[in-house]
């Protein structure tokens, strides 16, 4: 599905994506994967992807869901 208003994706995705790899990389983990849509880090063993400009968070160790906050509660 194509995005309603791609000029503010653009604007906001940078800042998010870096706002996350600060806040990921400050609990210790390691950044194993970056593109300018997404981060992946491994948590208890298994990849964790997390998507900046929706908020999505997915994989095995973690709850799927939205929002930074919500993935760095789960790992603390």
């Amino acid at each position: 599905m194509k995005r309603l208003d791609t000029d503010r994706q653009n604007e906001l995705e940078p800042k998010r994506l870096a706002y996350a790899k600060e806040q990921i990389t400050r609990l210790g983990f390691e950044i194993t994967y970056q593109d300018e849509k997404e981060v992946r880090f491994v948590f208890k063993g298994q990849v964790v992807k997390f998507f900046p400009y929706t908020g999505w968070a997915t994989g095995k160790t973690i709850k799927d869901g939205r929002g930074l906050n919500n993935l760095l509660k789960q790992i603390k």
